[in-house]
């Protein structure tokens, strides 16, 4: 202890003799989120926008990439205005129940010289607005190839006003479920639980799309699909490694855990369909690999090797049966199964990370970061109470929005528009002339 002590007060004298705060910018981290953010806006566009635009029919391929494409546009101007501000500046208050402060409406106060951590603050703001464009580009996928654009966007905004920056900030921001431990790394709720539970909300709300279960509605273009998860899967290291906001050990075990569930995952799906159809499918094997990129993510810079290999079976397994369910039995059109691969696998990647954080299981264990005082069970507690709060906030405020879309300028397009397909009708475009 006498040493521990000497060594603690042996960095102090050396940090006050060269002048050096507690936040100074580290050139390293800052290096590495800056790549950081370029990977997860990568993720969006290109990304999920090839990743969501082979999937749908050829009439709508260009609707899907001009709809992501478009919330990347809304969803930057209403960050810099007030979204960041909301989610993560207190100001001169305290910050309430649903948002922090406006001390940084506007970007204010965000210049050359300002310091979080040991990151730029702009880089800070920066990495979480590509958080902020992916959720609700996410929920696309939930009604695709049905709803206006012009909806959308007011969807969009609206949407992360009341949904997404509220739950980032009781999360990351200062809020209740932070400030009592619950623990999500990278987005399993802020991100995944609200996309997949905005998504399922939307597809009940507007219904099926047209012909569908009877007609089948196959993908245009499976290697668009192929090109955009391929994007995703890299764009997820800057998502997961990234949020440890250091180039550091977290980062690297959270890189390692997440390449390890997302291959896992893709691996385990591929061999159900192997054994259930006769065939492995390369969309399937795909949205295996999504479903394991999406769970480990709360969990990533919390366990380590072995358990983000179980979290990757678990989430291969869990997601295939609750596709099935929701698409053969439910007959719900959650079009490019939103819920059932974030909602559910951010779901289960939050109650996971209780398990697998925990060093009492040997080399399943996690790093350690579960706190002295929080047993495994107190940890699990806490997170159900967020899952269930994030669960419910997000279905209830969600179906509220879409009402008043609908109200205010109807949401979905009419049938014979949906047939011609929204690229003519939205856009006035073909994305093919053979």
């Amino acid at each position: 202890m006498h040493v521990g002590i000497k060594h603690i007060l042996f960095i102090a004298i050396a940090i006050l003799a060269v002048g050096i705060s507690a936040d100074t910018v580290d050139s390293g981290d800052t290096a590495w989120i800056l790549t950081s953010t370029g990977l997860v806006l990568l993720m969006t566009i290109p990304g999920l926008s090839l990743f969501y635009g082979g999937m749908v029919r050829q009439s709508n391929v260009l609707s899907v990439l001009m709809q992501c494409f478009a919330i990347t546009c809304l969803i930057t101007i209403f960050w810099v205005i007030v979204g960041f501000s909301l989610a993560f500046g207190k100001g001169d208050s305290a910050g309430w129940f649903l948002y922090g402060g406006l001390g940084h409406a506007l970007f204010a106060g965000i210049v050359e010289d300002s310091v979080a951590g040991s990151i730029p603050l702009s880089v800070f703001a920066m990495f979480q607005l590509t958080f902020a464009i992916i959720t609700p580009a996410l929920i696309v996928g939930g009604f695709a190839e049905r709803m206006r654009f012009s909806s959308l966007l007011v969807f969009s905004l609206l949407w992360s006003l009341l949904v997404y920056v509220p739950v980032t900030y009781w999360v990351w921001g200062g809020g209740w479920l932070g400030e009592n431990g619950f623990m999500d790394f990278a987005g399993g709720a802020v991100v995944h639980l609200t996309a997949g539970v905005a998504a399922i909300t939307a597809a009940l709300y507007m219904g099926n799309r047209r012909g569908w279960p009877d007609t089948p509605l196959l993908p245009h273009n499976v290697p668009l699909c192929v090109i955009g998860g391929a994007l995703l899967w890299v764009g997820w290291f800057g998502f997961n490694g990234g949020s440890a906001l250091a180039a550091n050990g977290d980062a690297a075990m959270a890189l390692t855990a997440t390449h390890i569930s997302a291959a896992t995952a893709a691996f385990t799906w591929m061999i159900i369909e192997w054994i259930r159809f006769g065939k492995p499918t390369v969309l399937g094997t795909l949205t295996g690999m999504v479903a394991g990129l999406g769970t480990i993510t709360p969990a990533s810079g919390f366990v380590g090797p072995a358990g983000a290999l179980v979290i990757g079976i678990a989430a291969g397994v869990i997601c295939f049966f609750a596709t099935a369910l929701i698409k053969r039995k439910l007959k719900i059109d959650d079009s490019l199964d939103v819920f059932s691969v974030h909602g559910v696998g951010g779901a289960l990647g939050l109650i996971l990370t209780a398990v697998f954080a925990a060093t009492s299981l040997g080399v399943f264990g996690g790093q350690g970061y579960l706190v002295a005082e929080n047993s495994m069970l107190d940890q699990l507690i806490w997170q159900l109470i967020g899952l269930f709060a994030v669960f419910a906030w997000t279905a209830i405020v969600t179906l509220v929005i879409l009402w008043v879309v609908d109200k205010m300028i109807g949401l979905r397009v009419s049938e014979e528009e949906e047939d011609e397909g929204l690229d003519l009708i939205e856009h006035n475009e073909r994305g093919y002339s053979l």
